[in-house]
């Protein structure tokens, strides 16, 4: 006999609750488990069901509960989350309740203006170990993880080449033409202080002059 997807739907609003649970338990594939509302308890209430997921609608919740869900999985049974009826307009800008959420465990994501249908395929997809999102939330995703990868990169340089931030951020001013008096006005710094970071500059990176520090730092870069 074929597995059932075990699901547990957690939610304040009653009728969304019912309304999914009717429409899940139609699936030949899937069995509700259990429904009830956003709270602690019913969260420790989960040991007793071992849902193989857990729907939600709401993001918050789940940051404010990360700690009691990781202590319902285990190796054996991790409970996967899908988030339903999620409002993308909250996650405009650095999509951090987005991005807490993904580094909480949660895999799946359905935007409120999804059909019922929507929600049974994520159900689906999340329980065979995928995830799921909105083109918009995958954009946001991806946008994090190269900013990460770009500061990681910088950290690994201001570690080999021993820079320090102000050092880091003089450089490109250095690269674009701008002489010591320039830099020195932009930073509201004097301009013997720019030209004692320049000379630090140059000896750190083993430039010989001004035009080589970019160029240096670049072939850095690459080697990491």
């Amino acid at each position: 006999m074929e597995h059932k997807v075990k699901v547990s739907i957690l939610s304040d609003n009653r009728l969304f609750r019912e309304l999914l649970a009717r429409i899940l338990s139609k699936k030949g594939d899937i069995e509700i488990v259990s429904t009830d509302q956003l709270s602690p308890d019913a969260i420790e209430n989960l040991g007793n069901f071992l849902p193989d997921v857990l729907l939600v609608d709401s993001t918050a919740f789940v940051l404010s509960e990360a700690a009691n869900l990781r202590e319902h999985g285990s190796e054996d049974h991790k409970i996967k989350i899908v988030v339903a009826a999620v409002d993308e307009g909250e996650e405009d800008g650095d999509g951090a309740l987005f991005l807490g959420a993904v580094r909480q465990g949660v895999s799946g994501f359905v935007p409120k203006e999804a059909s019922a249908l929507d929600v049974v395929a994520a159900v689906r997809s999340v329980a065979r170990g995928e995830a799921v999102c909105s083109p918009h939330l995958c954009k946001l995703l991806f946008d994090f993880v190269a900013q990460q990868a770009q500061e990681q990169r910088g950290r690994r340089t201001t570690s080999s080449l021993g820079l320090t931030r102000r050092e880091l951020q003089l450089i490109p001013m250095i690269d674009s033409g701008l002489t010591n008096k320039e830099i020195a006005t932009q930073l509201n710094l004097s301009e013997q202080t720019v030209k004692n970071h320049v000379h630090r500059i140059l000896h750190k990176v083993g430039a010989k002059n001004r035009l080589a520090i970019a160029d240096v730092r670049e072939a850095q870069e690459l080697l990491q």
